[in-house]
């Protein structure tokens, strides 16, 4: 078995994610090509995630991208998790997890129906207001979950979430009914409702936003998910591999059965790489990056020592969501964050040396000049760069 050390993985990491200087994308499409996909669950990581990869980069690019070509499509899709994705790779990702998710979030808004007491035939009412929403939607042509609950009495019916625990909430029944429709593929996200740090985004038939969709088999779907995965990410364990989809063990199974690759040892674990794809990657110079809280590369493997190092416990929450990382030459090294007057903190982890330092902060006086009035805040902030942001 040929073995695929951390170095060489870094080396990947760099070039294939678009993160070394000389390797950074010509547009924001073809970061989402690199990556396979953007995290869009906080709205200002697929902005800042497209920043660090992509040379001369403008909020307006990945906007048209978004909004007007529509070569990009923001849709749920692996681990339940929102994303961003190059136009023909949205079916592919519906048909290997979003159909599943959909069914399993069907299920699951029956049962908070049922357990509300809004009827006692959730499965019949849940399709009557499925209904209602979209006619809605059709006749509107785009609106905002709270318009349709305001003008659609049964949208704005009331359900109880997490019933007799700590966490019970009441909402909106528009509120889980509009992405259960996007989920099961006729509804899509469009603009949000006021900048590109606003997570607020307008509903619009798929039909009207793509035109037609093309069905995908599942299991065609997943192999081919795969096999860009790998391209990208690999080598990796079928552990990564079950994290980053979502998958069951069976389902990932079946897709590695159809797709070529070849066992390689990392470092004393098994690890998958595509068939051709052991030849060894240029070193790129030394490089240094700013990545949002959950990018698409620092949450690209759930067995991450050979990058992260012993730093999980302070930049990582208990369920493995990442906050913002301060990258230096393929490794993880610190954390940072934006502060309310727009200056951008740092803390490194571990002694990188001078140079490391000059070219950290010469990326987050780049990132400063960038987001110029801009301002964000995380939806998931871990507490050690809550604390840098005060």
């Amino acid at each position: 078995m040929e073995r695929i050390g951390s170095d060489e993985r870094r080396r990947r990491l760099a070039q294939r994610h678009r993160l070394a200087s000389e390797a950074h994308s010509e547009s924001a499409l073809d970061t989402a090509i690199a990556v396979v996909a953007l995290h869009s669950s906080d709205a200002a990581t697929v902005f800042l995630s497209t920043w660090a990869r992509t040379r001369g980069f403008e909020v307006g690019d990945l906007e048209r991208a978004l909004y007007d070509e529509r070569s990009l499509v923001r849709l749920l899709g692996m681990r339940r998790t929102l994303w961003v994705v190059p136009r023909e790779l949205a079916e592919i990702v519906h048909a290997a997890c979003t159909r599943t998710i959909a069914a399993r979030e069907r299920t699951r808004l029956e049962g908070f129906v049922a357990r509300s007491g809004v009827s006692d035939d959730p499965g019949r009412w849940l399709d009557d207001a499925a209904a209602v929403a979209l006619r809605v939607v059709e006749e509107r042509g785009e609106a905002f979950t709270g318009d349709l609950s305001r003008a659609e009495p049964l949208l704005a019916t009331k359900l109880r979430l997490g019933a007799g625990t700590r966490w019970e909430a009441s909402v909106s029944a528009g509120s889980r009914i509009l992405p259960l429709l996007a989920a099961e593929g006729a509804l899509a996200r469009g603009r949000p409702r006021t900048s590109w740090t606003n997570a607020q985004y307008r509903w619009l038939l798929v039909r009207d936003w793509l035109g037609e969709v093309e069905s995908v088999e599942p299991a065609v779907a997943q192999a081919e998910l795969l096999r860009r995965w790998l391209a990208a990410f690999g080598p990796a364990t079928e552990t990564d591999v079950r994290w980053w989809t979502g998958w069951t063990a069976r389902e990932t199974r079946a897709a590695l059965a159809a797709v070529p690759h070849v066992e390689v040892d990392l470092d004393g674990a098994v690890g998958l790489v595509l068939a051709g794809d052991l030849e060894a990657t240029e070193r790129p110079e030394p490089w240094a990056a700013l990545l949002p809280t959950l990018d698409p590369t620092t949450m690209g493997w759930k067995e991450r020592e050979w990058y992260l190092g012993p730093h999980a416990a302070v930049l990582f929450d208990s369920n493995g969501n990442a906050g913002p990382t301060v990258w230096w030459d393929g490794r993880v090294v610190g954390g940072w964050s934006q502060r309310r007057d727009g200056e951008i903190v740092f803390e490194l982890l571990e002694d990188v040396g001078r140079d490391a330092v000059a070219a950290v902060e010469a990326e987050a006086a780049r990132l400063r000049e960038w987001l110029g009035e801009a301002r964000f805040s995380p939806g998931f902030l871990p507490l050690f760069q809550r604390g840098l942001a005060r």
